[in-house]
C-alpha cells in the first residue's frame, strides 16, 4: 500500500532550499562577470560564445552522472548532502581562482572547474525536492528554490558595484588584469556559498531509499520493474553521424564558420557514445551505470520530452542574455567598446545591477508563483511568465535611456522564477523516486544543449545577418521565449 509523505513546515522547506541561495552566488558572478573577465583578457565579442562553451558541456557530462550515483547513495550524511558538501568545497576554491586567471585561456579552464563543481552541488538540490515533499507541495518547494535563487542572485549580481560604490574598490585596472572589485566580490561570493550551503546540510534530513519505496505509486512502481526495452541504437547512431558528418564537411569544404565545428563534434559524440550503448545491449551487459543513464535517455517519460521542448527554447533565450547583455548595453546604451574605458565599465557594473534586479523580481515572483498556479494551473502560469520574459528581452532594443533598462527586468525576473521551478514541478511526478536523481540530470540536457547551440549559432547570425551588434542577440533571445510559451500548450500532465 502506498504511503503518503507527510506536509514538511514552511521551515523544513526552508532550510531545505536555502542552500540554493549560495549556489546561486556562484552561478551569478559566473554569468555577471565571466565575460566581463574574458574581454579584458583580450578575447573579442565574437569569441565569447565558444568561450562560454565549458559551462553547458560541463553540465551535459556531470549533471546525468551525478545524479546517478546519488540515487545509489546512502552514507552517514544521507543520500543527496555528501555531493552538496563535495561540490561546495570545489566551487569555494574555484570562484577564489577564477578572477586570478592570468590568461584568457586559464579564465576559460576554470571556468569548467567551476560550472563541474555548481553541477555537483545543484543536481542533488534538484532531487531533494522531489524526494523529500509530496505532490502537494513540490510547486511551492521549487517555488523557494526560486526565492532563494533570486535573493542570492541579487546579492552576488550586484556585488563587483557593491565593492566599487560602497567600500571604494577600483572597478578599473591596468590592460589585461581584472579589476579588485571583481576579485573581491569572487572571495565574497565563496564564502557565502559554502556557509549557504553548509546549513541545508545541518538542518535537513533525507528519507532512506526503503522509505522512498514505500511513497511510491503502484504505477510507477511497476513500470521500473518491467524488463528493459530493446532500442534501435544503430539507427540514431546512423542519422546523428550522417548529420555530424555534413556539418563536418560544409565547414570545411565551404569554409564556413568555424563555431560550426562544435555542433558537427557534439552528433559525431552522440554518435559514438550510443554506439557503444548498442555494442552493450548486444552482449546484454545492461546494468552497467552508463548504459543505463543512456537508456534512460531513449526510455524518459512522455511528460519529460514535452517539457523538452519548453526548456530546449527557455534556456537559449536565457544562455543569449548571459552572454551578450554586457556587451549589448556597454556598446548599444552607452557606447563603448574599449574594454579599458571608465564607459565601458560603468556599463558593464550596470549590467551587475540590471541582473540583481531581475533576480529580486524573481524572487518576488515566486513568492506569487503558487498562488497563481491555483488560479490558472501550472502551463497557464509557466506560458504567462514566458511570454513576459519575451517582451522584457525584445524591449532592450527598444529602450535608449540605459537608466529605464531596470523596467524589462521585471519580466525576465517573472520568466526566470517560473523557468526555475513550474517545469520541475511539472515532472517531478511523473518520475521514479529511485530514479529522481538521474532523470533530474538527463531532464539538464535540455537546459545544456540550448546553450551549446547558442555558443555555436549566435555569433555566426551576428556577424552575418545583423553587422556584428549584440543588442539583436536579446531581441533572438526574445523569439524563443515566444518559442517556448507555445510549447507548454503541448505538455501532458496529470499535476495541478
Amino acid at each position: 500500500m502506498q504511503k503518503q509523505k507527510p506536509q514538511l513546515s514552511f521551515w523544513q522547506i526552508w532550510n531545505m532550499c536555502f542552500g540554493f541561495m549560495g549556489i546561486q552566488f556562484g552561478f551569478a558572478l559566473q554569468n555577471g562577470n565571466v565575460s566581463r573577465i574574458f574581454q579584458t583578457l583580450g578575447a573579442s565579442v565574437d569569441d565569447i560564445p565558444i568561450l562560454w562553451v565549458a559551462a553547458p558541456l560541463t553540465g551535459l557530462i556531470v549533471q546525468p552522472i551525478i545524479g546517478y550515483w546519488s540515487d545509489r547513495t546512502w552514507t552517514g550524511l544521507g543520500r543527496r548532502r555528501p555531493f552538496f558538501l563535495y561540490g561546495a568545497v570545489l566551487t569555494t576554491l574555484s570562484l577564489f581562482i577564477m578572477p586570478n586567471s592570468p590568461t584568457l585561456w586559464i579564465a576559460a579552464g576554470m571556468l569548467w572547474i567551476m560550472d563541474a563543481s555548481i553541477n555537483v552541488t545543484m543536481e542533488p538540490f534538484r532531487a531533494l525536492v522531489g524526494d523529500n515533499l509530496n505532490k502537494k507541495q513540490r510547486a511551492t518547494g521549487y517555488a523557494m528554490q526560486s526565492f532563494f535563487i533570486g535573493i542570492g542572485a541579487i546579492i552576488a549580481s550586484a556585488l563587483p558595484w557593491m565593492m566599487t560604490n560602497w567600500f571604494g574598490i577600483s572597478n578599473t585596472a591596468a590592460p589585461g588584469e581584472i579589476p579588485e572589485s571583481v576579485k573581491y566580490a569572487f572571495y565574497f561570493g565563496g564564502v557565502i556559498l559554502f556557509l549557504a550551503v553548509g546549513w541545508t546540510i545541518l538542518k535537513t534530513k533525507e528519507y532512506t531509499p526503503a522509505q522512498l519505496s514505500e511513497f511510491e505509486s503502484p504505477d510507477l512502481k511497476q513500470a521500473s520493474s518491467e524488463p528493459k526495452k530493446t532500442i534501435n541504437f544503430a539507427k540514431f547512431a546512423l542519422i546523428g553521424g550522417a548529420v555530424g558528418g555534413l556539418i563536418l564537411a560544409g565547414v570545411t569544404i565551404l569554409e564556413l564558420e568555424k563555431e560550426l565545428y562544435l555542433l558537427s563534434a557534439l552528433l559525431l559524440s552522440f554518435s559514438a557514445i550510443i554506439l557503444i550503448a548498442g555494442y552493450f545491449q548486444n552482449k546484454q551487459r545492461t546494468d552497467g551505470g552508463f548504459y543505463e543513464v543512456i537508456y534512460d535517455v531513449f526510455t524518459m517519460p512522455d511528460t519529460m520530452k514535452q517539457l523538452a521542448v519548453v526548456q530546449f527554447f527557455s534556456w537559449f533565450a536565457l544562455f543569449a542574455m548571459w552572454i551578450y547583455t554586457t556587451s549589448a548595453v556597454t556598446s548599444f546604451h552607452y557606447g563603448a567598446t574599449d574594454v579599458t574605458s571608465k564607459s565601458y565599465n560603468d556599463g558593464a557594473d550596470w549590467v551587475g545591477i540590471l541582473f540583481a534586479a531581475y533576480n529580486g523580481f524573481a524572487a518576488l515572483a515566486a513568492l506569487c508563483i503558487p498562488f497563481v498556479v491555483k488560479r490558472v494551473g501550472l502551463k497557464w502560469a509557466h506560458s504567462i511568465n514566458l511570454l513576459l520574459g519575451a517582451g522584457a528581452l525584445i524591449s532592450f532594443k527598444f529602450i535608449s535611456d540605459p537608466s529605464l533598462l531596470w523596467i524589462p527586468m521585471i519580466g525576465i525576473g517573472f520568466a526566470w522564477a517560473s523557468i526555475l521551478s513550474l517545469p520541475y514541478a511539472m515532472l517531478s511526478d511523473a518520475l521514479p523516486a529511485h530514479k529522481m536523481g538521474v532523470f533530474m540530470g538527463i531532464f539538464n540536457f535540455f537546459i545544456v544543449i540550448p546553450q551549446l547551440m547558442a555558443a555555436s549559432v549566435l555569433g555566426l547570425i551576428l556577424r552575418n545577418v545583423f553587422e556584428n551588434q549584440p543588442i539583436y542577440a536579446l531581441v533572438i533571445g526574445g523569439v524563443s521565449f515566444i518559442l517556448a510559451a507555445l510549447s507548454v500548450a503541448r505538455v501532458k500532465t496529470n499535476a495541478q
